[in-house]
């Protein structure tokens, strides 16, 4: 079988919609209930009734959120409000989006791919899962019997070959256009010329990909198929051998990483000295700046930063920020304390932060969850709240490091990596019947 396939995706009829941008959404991991609410309101078939249902009071093992979402998607597919493309496709996906009031765009394509266990085949995960997740998305997937969202899957290009097929796919050809509630625009062309999707599948389908979004919907999709197995259903034909992904050459230039910045509860109220006396001789630290607003001063100061290893920490009883930059000393220490890990694991600034600043240095071993945000300003607005005793500046692994990290069998601490814009459901369904 093809490591990469085309597939007769399911589709909304926007001649029943009407505009697409009425009925897409983020995964459902990232909908808060205000979002949850808005994408209800929006459309009566927006895509949050099949992704996320509501919780209904009364809710019982018969009449849940996942039955719901059955009976939505079939009354849906039974009144031409979804339809199945007539031919199998490849799906270019393409989204252009802000950041810092820079403009990119960003490029691939969605098929199925071939699912194999980590370790075993080509795709390699670098963030660790939890079962709760993984449950929801099984039991939503068994009911359904349809991937509803896409992986977010990243392979090496660098040659930009996979870039050149796609451009010339989408060549003078108008795609399906819509826009989210973050002004994100999602374009969409179906490829369905079988000398193209076999370029790709060959140029692709060998290739090691990078999960970069996404890992507990492809877990779920591993243990589905073993419950379609487990059926004497498997046959060597059967779409739960795939998983439905969206598919970016690293070498993208639309491929953003953004940092995710902490702001730590659960430590001591410590001033600008008492840190550096704690932080040393492992790191070098150097008071830089004073009050929340100077964040965006000390961000560029990691942004220059030759390589992972420099930090920045604001310390809420003197309102002072300082940088802290690791010392031969520091990485000798991370080799002690994190001897359980490879290299390419030690020298990121998250597992840094966390194994050897806070386990080690500051001697706390379980702290309580911090509120992890992207944007300076963001960091900003939450030291201006007076809540936090610290905040850590932390620059994102890279594209390089989740390859490195990953290949060496190990996946990066959480909230190492967000790649931005998230990935829209509601383009594609990937039927597994």
């Amino acid at each position: 079988m093809p490591e990469i396939q085309a597939l007769r995706g399911i589709r909304y009829n926007l001649a029943r919609v009407g505009s697409l941008s009425d009925v897409i959404a983020p995964p459902y991991d990232v909908i808060a209930p205000e979002l949850q609410d808005a994408l209800y309101r929006r459309h009566p078939n927006n895509v949050v009734r099949l992704i996320l249902n509501r919780i209904e009071t009364g809710d019982d093992e018969t009449n849940n959120r996942y039955s719901r979402a059955k009976r939505f998607y079939r009354s849906w597919l039974a009144e031409g409000v979804l339809v199945p493309d007539a031919d199998p496709a490849v799906y270019v996906y393409q989204q252009e989006f802000e950041v810092e009031g820079r403009r990119y765009v960003r490029t691939g394509f969605m098929s199925r791919v071939k699912l194999s266990h980590f370790g075993e085949g080509h795709v390699f995960p670098h963030e660790e899962t939890l079962r709760g997740p993984k449950m929801d998305q099984l039991m939503l997937m068994t009911v359904c019997r349809a991937n509803m969202s896409q992986v977010f899957g990243l392979y090496p290009d660098p040659d930009g070959r996979s870039q050149k097929i796609l451009d010339a796919a989408t060549a003078g050809r108008t795609p399906l256009e819509a826009v989210d509630h973050l002004n994100v625009v999602h374009r969409l062309w179906p490829i369905t010329d079988a000398e193209r999707v076999a370029q790709l599948s060959e140029l692709v389908g060998p290739q090691p990909i990078f999960i970069a979004d996404g890992h507990h919907r492809y877990e779920t999709a591993l243990e589905y198929r073993e419950q379609i197995r487990d059926m004497g259903l498997l046959r060597p034909d059967h779409p739960a051998h795939y998983v439905l992904m969206h598919c970016v050459a690293m070498e993208d230039p639309g491929l953003i990483v953004l940092p995710t910045h902490r702001l730590l509860r659960g430590l001591p109220d410590y001033s600008a000295e008492d840190l550096a006396g704690k932080l040393q001789p492992a790191f070098a630290v150097e008071k830089v700046a004073e009050g929340p607003q100077a964040a965006s001063d000390v961000w560029r100061i990691l942004e220059n930063a030759a390589d992972q290893g420099t930090l920045g920490f604001f310390t809420r009883r003197d309102g002072i920020w300082s940088v802290a930059r690791i010392r031969a000393e520091g990485r000798e220490m991370m080799d002690q304390v994190a001897a359980d890990h490879s290299p390419e694991w030690r020298r990121l600034d998250v597992a840094i932060l966390h194994r050897l600043v806070v386990h080690r240095l500051l001697g706390v071993e379980e702290l309580p969850e911090p509120k992890y945000v992207h944007l300076v300003s963001e960091v900003v607005e939450g030291l201006q709240s007076g809540e936090f005793p610290i905040a850590a500046l932390v620059a994102p692994a890279s594209v390089r490091d989740i390859r490195d990290v990953s290949t060496q069998g190990e996946r990066m601490p959480a909230k190492s990596t967000y790649f931005y814009p998230k990935l829209c459901s509601g383009l594609v369904f990937n039927p597994l019947e």
